[in-house]
């Protein structure tokens, strides 16, 4: 059975919270898959976790960077696992097939998007009754998160 947080953005965009989420992932030792909408979207990320924080370090790449299978954090918009991932991080509202194949996955969405927030629903209702474990998570003021029943 796979783990499956829920992610409510509110305070944060997903561009600042993905990072620190990917950061608690390679504390653990962890690798993830981040599924996202787009070629664009992947080659927008793969930036983004370059520049980030200029005192920091999140190693990843993409299918333009090559060596999949030596990628920490692998990004990409096609429904794979070649870095041999425990961990798959989805934004944009995608959906994996291969949920089953992962321990944890961490579905982030905008909070402030009623679209998104519906669509939200639906993956959660899929994921029930697909016998996942699920839980939710809010932000709080402060920028952490807060598991919520």
């Amino acid at each position: 059975m796979t783990e499956v947080r829920f992610y409510h953005l509110q305070r944060r965009t997903m561009e600042q919270a993905l990072p620190k989420i990917l950061e608690k992932v390679l504390e653990r030792s962890w690798r993830a898959v981040v599924l996202a909408g787009s070629p664009e979207r992947v080659d927008m990320l793969n930036q983004h976790l370059w520049t980030y924080d200029p005192g920091s370090f999140l190693p990843h790449g993409a299918a333009r960077d090559g060596f999949a299978e030596k990628q920490p954090v692998w990004l990409t918009d096609a429904d794979e696992n070649p870095n041999g991932a425990t961990v798959l991080v989805t934004v944009d509202g995608c959906v994996s097939d291969r949920m089953d194949s992962y321990d944890l996955v961490c579905d982030l969405f905008d909070g402030n998007d009623d679209e998104a927030v519906l669509a939200a629903r639906q993956r959660w209702k899929a994921c029930k009754a697909a016998g996942h474990a699920l839980t939710y998570w809010q932000q709080t003021e402060r920028g952490g998160w807060e598991k919520r029943a």
